[in-house]
């Protein structure tokens, strides 16, 4: 049985990685931590992770980049693995997160979901295949309480395919400023927001006379919290400090 300490756990996506483990008979919740410190089912909840004593065997954060430090500084000390679902994250927090890696296993993806992590592979290959006859537009839309604009995942594909064009890719998030023609190395990124869409993402190659789409939709926040519940899982199994993500869960 493994033991996982969620932080975040009375957000809407921490409530539902402990119904995922509620229901898996492999893993159990030992403990919860948040700010806010409301009282949870079935295990204690610790308002900041300095005051949680108690033992487990994986963390997984679905929280605010804020509580990163403290985060981090918890998990090195006790040498606990970490499962990083929180997007936003600056340069410098990406750094601490690769220091921390060098002592401990850090899994950090912007999206859990697996068909995510498909599509990411699907278009670096058709990245690679179209090359610079088609031009790379990239749209995601999320709901209204979104902070972060462009998401995570939406810069993860932009990234994917940008590390398989024969050129250097500009990312454009804005042309309502600027009034001319696209420039043929750029991958522009737009965000909507609104309702309570859970995650959809599209990227579209348009050629001369035919266009190719790629879309991913997330029906249910579910899909995140089984992915990093499957992270917590896969890192009970690597032996060393390292920075992991769902590449190396997929070949797992």
């Amino acid at each position: 049985m493994q033991r996982i300490i969620i932080s975040g756990c009375c957000g809407h996506m921490g409530r539902v990685v402990a119904d995922i483990c509620t229901g898996d008979p492999d893993v159990e919740v030992s403990a919860g931590i948040d700010v806010l410190a409301q009282p949870m089912d079935g295990f204690p909840v610790f308002s900041t992770p300095a005051a949680c004593g108690v033992e487990a065997d994986a963390l997984i954060d679905f929280s605010h980049p804020a509580a990163l430090d403290g985060l981090l500084g918890f998990c090195t000390a006790r040498k606990l693995p970490a499962v990083l679902a929180t997007t936003g994250y600056s340069e410098e927090q990406l750094t601490r997160i690769d220091r921390a890696a060098k002592s401990i296993p850090v899994f950090r993806s912007a999206n859990m979901s697996l068909g995510i992590n498909v599509l990411l592979d699907l278009v670096k290959r058709a990245a690679a295949l179209l090359g610079d006859s088609f031009d790379v537009e990239i749209t995601e839309r999320h709901h209204s309480r979104k902070l972060d604009a462009p998401s995570g995942t939406a810069l993860m594909l932009a990234d994917a395919a940008a590390s398989a064009l024969p050129y250097e890719a500009q990312y454009t998030y804005d042309r309502y400023s600027v009034r001319k023609p696209r420039d043929k190395r750029e991958i522009g990124i737009s965000s909507l927001r609104g309702g309570t869409i859970v995650g959809d993402h599209s990227v579209v190659f348009a050629g001369r006379d035919e266009v190719i789409e790629f879309t991913h939709h997330a029906a249910s926040r579910e899909v995140f919290a089984v992915g990093a519940v499957k992270a917590a899982k896969f890192l009970a199994s690597v032996d060393a400090p390292g920075l992991y993500d769902m590449s190396h869960l997929i070949a797992h």
